[in-house]
C-alpha cells in the first residue's frame, strides 16, 4: 500500500484496483465526494502549484475521471493521464469536457441524463411566470415596505395562450413543452434537424423561431456547437415584447448583447438560470427589475441531486467493471 496526501486528507493506494485510480476534478456533491474516497480510495486534482507535482507522480494511475459540468476535463488533463480511459459525469451537461479529444484517446464520456429532467423543465416553467408576471420584483416591492406607499405594482403579462418558442426539443425540451401544454401555449421548436412527428410547429433557424413567439426558451446544450447560438439578430427577432429563458448553458447566449438589448427596453424581460461566467453575473443585470437571476439550480433539489450521484456512480462501477458505461455521451 503506497499513502497519497489529497489536499484534506490521505487515501491508501490500493495493491490493485480494478483499471487503476479513481480522480476527482473539480467540486463535487460533498455527498458523492465522501463516497469517492471511502469506497473508491479516490485522489484529487489539486488546484495551483500542487498540481503539476501531483500529476507527474499519480497521472499514469488514473484511469477515471469523475466531474461535473462546472469543471469538466480539457485536453491538456487528458493528455497527462494516459491510462485515462472514461470521464464520469455528475450531471446532463458535459460541454466543459473536450469530448473531441476524449474520442481521438479512445476515453469514454458518460452523464446524467434523464433523471434532472423533470426538475429543470419545472423550473422553466416557473421562471416563465415568475418572468412575465413580475413575482420576484412584486415580492421585493411588498418586502420594502413600497405598497403603502406606491400603490399597486405596473401590470404585467399571462401567461395562459401564449406563443412559446423552444430551441432544443431534447428531453428537457419536451418536458417543458409538455407542462406548457397545460396553459394552453402554441408551442414551436428549432433544432439542428426537424423530429419526425413531432406535433410542434418547426422553424428552420434560431431567428425564424424569435420571429413568432412571445417567449423564447432555451433547452439546447452547450459547447462550441451552440456558443452564441442564440445572438443579437435572434434577440432582436424576439423584439421588445418578447421575453427569453435560458435554463441551459449561458454560452448558449450573447450575453453582452442580452444586456445591451434589456437595457434599451428592446426585450421585455428575461429568466436566467445560467450565465456566461458564472458565478459571475453582469452588474448591469443585477440592476433590472424585469429580469429573474438564478444560481443555476435547475437540477437543485434533494431528489434529482440524489438521483444524480446514483446514476454517477453507476457509471463508475460499470467502468470499474468491465469498461462500459450505463449512460454513455454519443457524439
Amino acid at each position: 500500500m503506497v499513502t497519497v496526501s489529497s489536499q484534506n486528507s490521505s487515501v491508501s493506494q490500493p495493491d490493485s484496483q480494478q483499471g487503476g485510480r479513481v480522480l476527482r476534478v473539480g467540486p463535487l456533491k460533498p455527498s458523492l465526494m465522501d463516497t469517492l474516497v471511502t469506497e473508491y480510495d479516490a485522489l484529487e486534482l489539486p488546484e495551483g502549484d500542487g498540481r503539476d507535482p501531483f500529476l507527474d507522480a499519480y497521472g499514469e494511475s488514473i484511469t477515471a475521471v469523475v466531474t461535473s459540468g462546472r469543471t469538466g476535463v480539457d485536453a491538456a488533463l487528458m493528455e497527462r493521464l494516459p491510462q485515462l480511459g472514461a470521464v464520469v459525469n455528475f450531471g446532463v451537461g458535459y460541454d466543459t469536457t473536450d469530448v473531441d479529444a476524449a474520442a481521438d484517446r479512445g476515453i469514454a464520456v458518460s452523464n446524467t441524463p434523464d433523471v434532472l429532467t423533470d426538475c429543470v423543465a419545472d423550473l422553466a416553467v416557473g421562471l416563465v411566470i415568475d418572468t412575465m408576471r413580475g413575482l420576484s420584483s412584486a415580492e421585493r416591492f411588498v418586502r420594502a415596505g413600497r405598497w403603502p406607499a406606491e400603490g399597486n405594482t405596473p401590470l404585467t403579462r399571462q401567461v395562459t395562450g401564449k406563443r412559446v418558442g423552444i430551441i432544443g426539443l431534447g428531453r428537457i425540451g419536451s418536458a417543458i413543452a409538455d407542462r406548457l401544454n397545460g396553459f394552453r401555449c402554441e408551442i414551436s421548436y428549432h433544432n439542428r434537424n426537424e423530429i419526425d412527428g413531432s406535433p410542434y410547429v418547426y422553424a428552420a433557424s434560431p431567428t425564424a423561431l424569435a420571429e413568432n413567439v412571445d417567449v423564447l426558451i432555451i433547452a439546447a446544450s452547450g459547447g462550441s456547437g451552440t456558443a452564441h447560438l442564440v445572438d443579437r439578430a435572434v434577440l432582436e427577432a424576439l423584439g421588445p415584447q418578447g421575453y427569453l429563458i435560458n435554463v441551459a448553458r449561458g454560452s448558449v447566449v450573447d450575453e453582452a448583447a442580452l444586456t445591451e438589448l434589456l437595457a434599451a427596453g428592446q426585450l421585455a424581460g428575461a429568466g436566467l438560470d445560467v450565465f456566461a461566467h458564472e458565478p459571475n453575473v453582469p452588474d448591469a443585470l443585477l440592476a433590472m427589475d424585469n429580469v429573474v437571476l438564478l444560481p443555476h439550480v435547475g437540477s437543485g433539489t434533494v431528489e434529482t441531486r440524489a438521483a444524480m450521484e446514483a446514476l454517477t456512480l453507476e457509471n463508475l462501477d460499470r467502468f470499474l467493471a468491465d469498461g462500459t458505461l450505463v449512460t454513455p455521451v454519443t457524439k
